[in-house]
């Protein structure tokens, strides 16, 4: 069974360190669970996108939907950041590494991103995300904040990374317009 813990960072974000088994012909990872999470929301939509080794993505945001992310392949440097105002961990930053390691195991951890939650992550190798989502693609409710926010202050692991216009365009945490401002009480 998998070891599920919320952050000691950012309220509402789960860490999952699945169970993993295995035997000479390979192993088998259960990789989510709806039962894992407080308030089990039903995640409706699976996605897959590969990143060339030296690509950020992000900072996104949603005001109604969450994200289920793991990384089959590859290692990613996650980077979350609470924007939820009045909330304990309102302008807390998490980053950590999920997928392959450095001296080359895998981790298989994955990771539950709340609504109001800032979330990105930069390619440190090729690789490949999969990540579940509870809502429909909603053009109102697909926001940013810049990735190099000082205010924010993540650790990217990257010099010069390649970024879409988009992302290279969000605004600082400072200038988000109130009306999409996420607020700790919509966090469930």
């Amino acid at each position: 069974m998998a070891t599920v813990t919320e952050s000691d960072v950012i309220a509402g974000v789960y860490l999952v360190d699945p169970a993993i088994h295995g035997d000479e012909r390979g192993y088998f990872i259960e990789t989510y669970r709806r039962q894992w999470f407080p308030q089990g929301r039903e995640m409706i939509q699976g996605n897959r996108g590969d990143r060339q080794e030296g690509c950020i993505v992000g900072l996104h945001y949603h005001l109604h939907q969450a994200d289920y992310w793991y990384i089959p392949y590859g290692r990613a440097r996650v980077v979350l950041h609470d924007l939820r105002v009045g909330g304990p961990t309102d302008g807390a930053t998490l980053c950590l590494d999920l997928g392959r390691r450095e001296d080359g195991t895998h981790n298989h951890g994955g990771i539950f991103i709340p609504p109001g939650i800032a979330h990105g992550f930069a390619s440190l190798t090729d690789m490949t995300i999969t990540y579940l989502v509870d809502g429909y693609y909603n053009a109102q409710d697909e926001l940013g904040v810049a990735w190099d926010d000082p205010e924010i202050a993540a650790d990217w692991g990257l010099a010069n990374p390649i970024l879409s216009e988009r992302d290279a365009t969000n605004p600082l945490r400072s200038e988000i317009e109130p009306r999409v401002r996420p607020a700790w009480a919509m966090r469930t």
